[in-house]
């Protein structure tokens, strides 16, 4: 059976899940918030201790205006009606990417990592605003700026994920096979699942049948 630490998601089809059901694409972000609480709720009763969460890529920017401002209004309400009960529940928040939203978002944020970074059941990586691709320039160029000598290690040392373990199991959801500049060097040994469904009609059970499936996989690591 194959330990598993880290699952990564791609939270995909909340727009057209809501344009498909309710003629509005904000609408399918608000059920689709419904649908991360009860996969937090699995990954701890599943006992895996890192959750990473791709929430808002730097290519999503180019989206309406108006669904980009529904999103970081959906977003900062959860941090302020949840956060007292994310911590309660001993999870800690990391936010990986870049954090240039509005000062209210911003220190939101700041809060919420400082609220729970000594917890210890499960930390979930929150990735906003992020660019795998951003992400490993501007870790060659800290390399450079320090006279680091480049090799595995020391990029592994300044990428936003530094001291977290790579991914087992990325599940991309929305019927979508693609990794859209998600991260591209973690994920260099990940077990992958694309699933049809889209997000806000993942399930536990979803997830669970996923769990079951890796933990039966040969994984090489480029052995036979």
């Amino acid at each position: 059976m194959n330990p598993l630490n880290h699952v990564a998601i791609i939270m995909d089809g909340n727009g057209r899940w809501g344009l498909k059901y309710k003629n509005s694409r904000n609408a399918g972000h608000k059920v689709g918030l419904k649908t991360v609480e009860k996969i937090i709720k699995e990954t701890i009763r599943q006992k895996i201790n890192f959750l990473t969460l791709y929430a808002f890529s730097t290519e999503n920017w180019k989206r309406p205006k108006k669904e980009i401002n529904y999103l970081f209004n959906l977003l900062e309400s959860f941090l302020i009606k949840r956060i007292d009960q994310l911590h309660a529940q001993n999870i800690k928040i990391k936010i990986i990417g870049i954090k240039n939203f509005s000062k209210k978002l911003n220190n939101l944020l700041i809060n919420a990592e400082k609220k729970t970074f000594k917890n210890k059941t499960l930390q979930i990586n929150l990735a906003l605003n992020y660019g795998s691709k951003k992400e490993l320039i501007n870790a060659i160029k800290k390399l450079n700026k320090n006279k680091k000598k480049i090799n595995e290690i020391n990029i592994n040392k300044y990428l936003q994920t530094n001291g977290i373990p790579d991914p087992e199991i990325l599940i991309r959801t929305g019927n979508t096979n693609r990794l859209s500049n998600f991260l591209l060097w973690q994920l260099a040994y990940t077990e992958i699942f694309f699933e049809k469904k889209l997000w806000p009609d993942f399930t536990e059970d979803d997830f669970k049948k996923i769990i079951k499936k890796f933990k039966i996989i040969k994984r090489n690591f480029g052995n036979i």
